[in-house]
């Protein structure tokens, strides 16, 4: 202990006292020792048990079938230019929305499948796809 004496001047003290540290800290760790217990306590529910599958629905495709020398097929059946852009009309109302899948012959000319892709955009089918072989060379 320092002294206000000034026969007994002293350096000062450069030892810091760990006891009461010491002290504060088991008290601390009994204290968490006991109460730990406490907050692992939980009350047993008796939950229902529910089983959630999704229902995941598929939508529809249209196989769209365009050949060499510019005839159309609507899933396989001969369909005429003029009746697309209403049959497009109305698959594209129906929820969910059906995907349409191109199938172009090879040698089939490219102004085909883009009228074929105009008319589906402009009746608002969202989703098209071209199907191709990788089979053949």
């Amino acid at each position: 202990m320092g002294s206000f004496d000034p026969r007994c001047h002293q350096g000062p003290m450069a030892e810091i006292n760990v006891i009461p540290l010491v002290d504060v800290m088991l008290v601390l760790l009994v204290i968490f020792i006991i109460t730990a217990p406490l907050f692992t306590h939980s009350v047993k529910i008796d939950l229902p048990k529910a089983s959630s599958t999704p229902n995941i629905t598929q939508p529809d495709h249209i196989e769209f079938g365009i050949r060499e020398n510019g005839g159309l097929y609507w899933n396989g059946e001969p369909i005429s230019r003029q009746d697309i852009a209403a049959r497009f009309a109305e698959e594209a109302k129906k929820q969910p929305q059906p995907e349409l899948h191109i199938r172009a012959d090879r040698l089939a000319h490219y102004e085909s499948v883009a009228q074929v892709m105009s008319a589906a955009a402009k009746a608002g089918l969202l989703r098209i796809g071209f199907v191709t072989d990788p089979k053949q060379p």
